[in-house]
């Protein structure tokens, strides 16, 4: 009898153990999620009648707001978006019948006024009604009109960029502060409040956000990353010298260099400047797979980024394999160090890991976490929560950073992008063209780089999808210049 009573004690405290489990992954660990599903519309009824605060960019541009609809003594409201497609991707959107994303899903409890549980219970006991708090971007309009308008005039110029897409990312190297964030196609979020169905299936897909969600081979801007490795393990030198022809066998296939361009033996620095393919893949293969993933860690690939913004917005970069997973080991290291890869691993990121990337080497080593949060303010104009710039990671010593901006300003200088200018400043930077279809002469357009070289104030990530016979340096190099200079001219 007893062992029944105990069986039975412990199946109920089973069932007691599985209730609290369920209850706290809804309530707490995925509540964010939940809220923001399409189907629980519950949450968004609800707040239809609390006034959500408004968005503004850095630069006092308002482009989200709330406004009342029906009167009386308790009107619903209804978001609108001023800023149309320029701010549809990151602001994303908030409507009752096609749920929230983005932005207003990310920072949904500062917009609703939602300090915490006991705060909104003893305001409900006092009758208080309750109002959002007013968000300020990082973002800069003017710096986002420009990346906006740089990637259209590409995408309507370059043969075979239309109707494919295109992305930038312009961060404040020092703070992580996100200053544009484009995506195109972009979308109106005004539109998603009664047709979100044909917004989700609208050609060039405008909802997604290429900066955060998509990944393309990166070309040889991944030879930041590989330089970076290779100096900061102590394994080579600025002027450690390895072969630079044409045609050298890596992972038993050739490899070969830009327009077959051929150099005997060369250093980094000569390697960096005139992106030579061969001498970086052995560097790659010299460094193996432990070495190359580690340091690609510490920058941040195989892991979401550390931006305050919708999970499900957001992919990991790093070596992928033909199945999608990323993988860390059993690849071609030489091709992945290259921006390139094969069916066992190909090195596929985002945009926003390639701005952090340039950010981490503008400052000093150390990757920021990236955000969008300058300010919230209540409704009472006091500030309750500020930029706060968060450490990511000590990512290479001060010293390797500064042998890559050297030989990054080398690019700048006489390498691949030496036609480029900042305003006539010094600037780093790295071009990049990864080869989609050789048969077709498709590429992937790259550009990543900050200025100016001495007080870097901005570091940017830009590339062009699959345009024909394009190249990182005439098509994406000129709108990140465009960018950087935006930048450096709004600031202060």
């Amino acid at each position: 009898m007893n062992s029944q009573i105990q069986r039975v004690f412990a199946f109920i405290l089973l069932l007691f153990a599985a209730l609290i489990y369920f209850t706290s992954k809804w309530t707490i660990f995925d509540a964010d999620q939940l809220e923001a599903k399409t189907q629980n519309r519950r949450p968004l009824i609800e707040e239809q009648q609390i006034k959500r605060g408004n968005i503004t960019t850095a630069d006092g541009q308002l482009i989200a707001q709330s406004l009342p609809v029906g009167g009386g003594a308790h009107p619903v409201y209804v978001r609108q978006y001023s800023g149309g497609t320029l701010y549809g991707n990151p602001v994303g959107y908030n409507f009752v019948d096609s749920g929230r994303t983005g932005i207003e899903q990310s920072e949904n409890d500062v917009l609703v006024g939602n300090e915490n549980e006991f705060a909104s219970i003893i305001d409900q006991l006092e009758n208080k009604t309750q109002v959002g708090e007013n968000l300020t971007l990082t973002i800069d309009s003017r710096v986002q009109q420009v990346a906006a308008q740089g990637l259209q005039q590409a995408i309507d110029s370059v043969p075979g960029a239309a109707g494919h897409g295109a992305a930038a990312v312009a961060l404040d190297p020092d703070t992580g502060a996100v200053k544009a964030m484009v995506s195109l196609p972009g979308f109106d979020p005004n539109r998603a409040e009664n047709d979100i169905t044909g917004l989700n299936q609208a050609p060039g897909a405008p909802t997604v956000n290429r900066t955060t969600q998509s990944v393309y081979p990166p070309g040889s801007t991944m030879k930041v990353v590989t330089a970076s490795a290779a100096l900061d393990s102590g394994e080579f030198t600025p002027s450690s010298m390895l072969s630079g022809r044409t045609g050298i066998e890596i992972s038993g296939v050739p490899l070969e260099n830009a327009g077959g361009e051929t150099f005997g033996d060369i250093d980094m620095t000569f390697a960096l400047t005139h992106s030579v393919n061969t001498y970086f893949a052995q560097v790659g293969e010299q460094l193996g797979t432990g070495t190359m993933v580690e340091y690609m860690k510490r920058f941040g690939f195989y892991a979401d980024p550390q931006l305050d913004y919708p999970d499900d917005r957001m992919v990991a970069s790093g070596a992928i394999n033909s199945d999608g997973q990323l993988v860390e080991d059993s690849f071609d290291v030489g091709r992945v160090a290259i921006g390139q890869g094969g069916e066992e691993g190909q090195a596929l990121v985002t945009p926003i890991q390639m701005a952090e990337v340039a950010g981490t080497i503008a400052n000093d080593g150390v990757l920021m976490k990236p955000t969008f949060l300058q300010e919230a303010k209540d409704q009472d104009g006091r500030t309750t929560e500020s930029l706060n710039p968060d450490e990511q990671d000590q990512v290479v010593s001060s010293d390797t950073a500064n042998q890559v901006t050297d030989m990054m300003t080398k690019v700048t200088e006489e390498g691949t992008a030496a036609g480029l200018t900042v305003g006539g400043q010094s600037f780093a930077g790295k071009t990049g063209t990864a080869e989609i279809n050789i048969a077709d002469g498709l590429n992937q357009p790259w550009f990543i780089g900050f200025a100016p070289v001495d007080d870097p104030q901005v570091a940017v990530a830009v590339t062009v999808e699959r345009c024909t016979g394009c190249f990182g340096g005439e098509v994406a190099g000129p709108i990140a210049t465009q960018i950087m200079e935006s930048v450096i001219q709004n600031s202060g």
